[in-house]
């Protein structure tokens, strides 16, 4: 399996981006793709995830009601719109896949993306 995220860049305070998460390799049937990001110095941080079977969703506290991720089976591609984008956003964002029960953990997804970094000025 790869997945290749794209979309990041420069973008300022208030501002929106939306990341990409393009999947090869596998279908993903039971599996849960998520996003997390790290910022320098900082533990990974679950930011959303997405079942790719029914399409349910859930967010980190700090990204909920300014983040929306989905999902294109048909392109088996992962999305992360960003709006209200704010300077403690700024950070490497990275997907991941795996058949997860606690979709907040790092170490229970198997596959993982080479990340996109996002800064945002203030």
């Amino acid at each position: 399996v790869q997945l290749q995220a794209s979309g990041g860049g420069l973008v300022q305070a208030g501002g929106s981006l939306r990341l990409s998460c393009a999947a090869s390799g596998r279908t993903f049937g039971t599996y849960t793709l998520a996003w997390f990001r790290q910022a320098p110095g900082e533990e990974r941080e679950f930011v959303a995830s997405i079942s790719w079977s029914d399409g349910s969703t859930y967010y980190g506290p700090s990204v909920r009601g300014r983040f929306t991720v989905a999902r294109d089976s048909g392109r088996n591609t992962m999305f992360l719109q960003m709006n209200s984008l704010r300077p403690d956003d700024t950070a490497v964002y990275y997907c991941a896949a795996g058949v997860v029960d606690q979709v907040v953990v790092p170490g229970n997804y198997n596959e993982w993306g080479q990340g996109t970094q996002v800064t945002v000025s203030s």
